[in-house]
């Protein structure tokens, strides 16, 4: 008996180590998604949101050595209001900064989810807003869905880290905080003909 379940145990061990060592992750593209923002202001708590996502993967037999990146418009963030939504364009300065992008170097896995198909990591890369690239560690889901991946995650923005301003209106009496909270959710599908606008944006 005790042979056996040290045996168990060593099986265990091994198996579980290999798959958090070794999940792989094929060439993707993204071909659906949605980014969105919860802010918190003075007339309440709003959300903004955009499914316009393009992204690609580079696939590696070990999901840390996977690379890639994921980028929106930031003009088609929609918070349902029309005025706030012109202020969050004027805020963000749409037309100087119009995208905002993630550049996937690196994945850490911190551990295997409970079906094999699924494993909790941490996305290392750089976030650009605002013309303002930083060194961010995003935790995240991946989950495996045959020829497509699913990645999902939330994360806190300090939007005073990407230099953001204009966000007291009216002398003062509307107010949006500066920390935000991120969503995503994102598809990525195995791709075996991959063009050039699909490598590179």
């Amino acid at each position: 008996m005790r042979t056996a379940l040290l045996a168990l145990v060593a099986y265990v061990a091994v198996t579980g180590h290999t798959r958090s060592r070794q999940w792989p992750v094929p060439d993707a593209v993204l071909r659906s998604g949605t980014l969105s923002f919860t802010g918190h202001a003075t007339l309440g708590t709003f959300v903004g949101t955009t499914t316009s996502v393009s992204g690609r993967l580079t696939g590696s037999a070990d999901v840390a050595n996977a690379r890639g990146w994921v980028e929106a418009p930031v003009a088609t963030l929609a918070t349902a209001n029309n005025h706030r939504d012109r202020d969050l364009r004027a805020s963000m300065e749409v037309d100087k900064y119009p995208t905002m992008r993630f550049d996937l170097t690196g994945v850490s896995v911190d551990s295997p989810g409970a079906p094999p198909d699924t494993v909790r990591a941490t996305l290392l890369g750089r976030l650009t807003i605002h013309g303002v690239s930083r060194e961010v560690s995003l935790p995240a889901t991946l989950v495996d869905i045959g020829d497509a991946i699913e990645v999902a995650g939330d994360f806190p923005l300090d939007l005073a880290d990407y230099r953001i301003g204009g966000l007291t209106k009216m002398l003062g009496a509307l107010r949006m905080r500066r920390n935000i909270e991120v969503t995503f959710r994102l598809h990525f599908e195995a791709s075996t003909h991959t063009t050039a606008g699909e490598l590179e944006p």
